[in-house]
């Protein structure tokens, strides 16, 4: 029960921003300008000043773990890869193929899962070795299916590579990481200035995210889209942590690397899938579902997956 109530606490808050944000579009507030230049601003600032803030605070040299990091960028790599050519053999809406895909794949590790190793094990060095491992990969893999699998039928193999280097050298989120990278690896100190700047900023990243996805969450259409919705949130919550728990277990990772892993395969949807998606022109209708469905069944989902991990000792 009290695992329950612990998840719970962790992800109903996120949700109910949601619909916060979908309550003040309907109260007419909020309207599709709002959404439209919330989300680039996501995109274009708030979630990579999060990002550099996260992993630039983090003394990479000291902690660094190539086997742990290896890890968690082949186990990505794999769900990438086998989504997306599950996706181009059984999905019938080839439109919606972009969206399934990152939806499916991409966690929710730096919005919600620093937060919740903390709960666990308070400050933790191994939240922000998963991000370097995860999430630079969850970017351009995000960004190479949205390319190719975009509305550009008529370009060759060629042109579509060549616009997904540039689309994955300009992307601001991509920048971010790498940035935070080079200040730890560095351990440049920041005037307090500056970081309180970058800490105001970054704030702002997760409650905007998820209140511009509330308001542009649209019903009917992600009642349309309910088949892909549900079998993204079992590959999201189910199977992939369901394949990758027992090998990272085999290779030894337990307490704190194992919940970073726990929560890289089986957080909910990230909402910074939604603002990738819609400012690259796909879906938003399927994007903004698996979100708000992952984040209510991983409720239930991270609670079992803790559940277990605590009763076999490895928590």
């Amino acid at each position: 029960m009290e695992n329950f109530i612990f998840s719970v606490n962790v992800t109903v808050p996120i949700f109910l921003v949601m619909v916060l944000g979908w309550a003040l579009r309907q109260a007419g507030m909020l309207d599709d300008n709002f959404v439209s230049v919330a989300n680039k601003f996501n995109f274009k600032v708030t979630l990579p000043f999060m990002l550099f803030r996260d992993i630039s605070a983090v003394d990479i040299r000291a902690v660094f773990d190539l086997e742990y990091v290896l890890f968690c960028a082949i186990s990505s790599s794999i769900c990438f890869w086998a989504i997306w050519g599950g996706a181009k053999l059984f999905l019938k809406d080839r439109s919606l193929t972009g969206a399934f895909v990152q939806a499916s794949f991409r966690s929710s590790a730096a919005v919600m899962g620093l937060a919740f190793i903390q709960n666990i094990y308070g400050q933790s060095a191994m939240g922000p070795l998963m991000i370097i491992g995860a999430v630079p990969l969850y970017n351009i893999y995000s960004v190479l299916v949205l390319t190719f699998e975009g509305s550009h039928a008529s370009m060759d193999k060629g042109e579509k590579m060549k616009e997904a280097c540039a689309n994955i050298l300009k992307n601001p989120i991509i920048l971010a990481i790498f940035l935070g990278l080079a200040a730890s690896f560095l351990n440049l100190g920041l005037p307090i200035l500056v970081q309180k700047t970058v800490q105001n900023v970054a704030q702002m990243a997760t409650p905007l995210a998820l209140v511009s996805l509330g308001a542009g969450f649209e019903g009917r259409k992600a009642l349309a889209r309910l088949k892909p919705t549900l079998a993204a949130s079992f590959l999201k919550l189910v199977a992939q942590p369901a394949l990758f728990l027992p090998a990272a277990i085999a290779l030894g990772f337990g307490r704190e690397k194992l919940i970073a892993i726990l929560i890289m395969l089986a957080a909910p949807t990230t909402p910074s899938c939604y603002i990738m998606a819609k400012n690259m022109g796909h879906d938003g209708a399927l994007t903004a579902s698996a979100v708000v469905a992952t984040t209510l069944l991983s409720a239930f989902t991270l609670t079992g997956w803790i559940f277990l991990l605590k009763n076999l000792g490895y928590l």
